[in-house]
């Protein structure tokens, strides 16, 4: 089954824009705010995930309902990572799933139908394992980032080595930066995944719409 026939054949293409959150973004009290001015500027071409890997159940939830109406507003979409529970309780667009998450498979399971399930991966041989069920890939880490200290990232040789493993939509994490979309896309992906990037500058919203220029000049 691929994954257009899994998301229904009128089910929208991938954004090529992921904006991911960490355990501090989500424990912000303005983060909503934020998360709005970034869905509004990104509209259909973005992605928020709501990933904080110790964030609690219930902050997660809070964070996604109040979030879901203004997403589906926007025409973005809105996942949770790792928290298939989440998904389902709060009516999702899906999940993001790392390597301590459920399969795939169980997952889908799960899901209703329509839902988007993304993996993140590090290599062909993972990828080639998870994108029976995966609908994406997200394959990391391209570009040395403190969030994985010691790392240098695989570069845009990573996309390409598993660009040539699958044929699902990829998108680059890492260290990503507007000015590094152009050879990641090059080299296979679909789109991008930013964290710092996105949060960290001093105007989000505006930082979305740098990146989805970028994007679409380039695609």
């Amino acid at each position: 089954m691929t994954a257009s026939s899994r998301a229904g054949n009128a089910a929208p293409a991938l954004p090529p824009l992921h904006a991911v959150t960490d355990d501090s973004l989500l424990a912000r009290a303005d983060f909503p705010e934020l998360a709005r001015a970034v869905l509004d500027a990104g509209g259909q071409g973005v992605v928020l995930h709501l990933r904080g890997r110790c964030t609690s159940g219930a902050r997660l939830h809070e964070l996604s309902v109040g979030l879901r109406e203004p997403a589906r507003s926007a025409g973005a979409l809105l996942l949770v990572n790792d928290r298939v529970d989440v998904a389902l309780v709060a009516g999702l667009d899906g999940v993001h799933l790392g390597g301590l998450s459920l399969p795939a498979a169980v997952a889908r399971q799960l899901l209703p139908e329509g839902c988007r399930v993304g993996v993140s991966v590090h290599d062909p041989e993972g990828a080639r394992a998870a994108s029976g069920e995966a609908d994406y890939l997200m394959v990391g880490t391209v570009f040395a980032t403190p969030s994985h200290p010691g790392r240098t990232g695989s570069g845009p040789e990573g996309v390409a080595r598993v660009r040539s493993a699958v044929g699902v939509p990829l998108l680059a994490i890492g260290g990503v930066t507007p000015e590094r979309v152009p050879v990641l896309l090059a080299a296979g992906a679909h789109g991008v995944a930013a964290v710092r990037g996105i949060w960290a500058a001093a105007r989000p919203a505006a930082a979305v719409v740098q990146y989805l220029a970028v994007l679409s000049a380039n695609r």
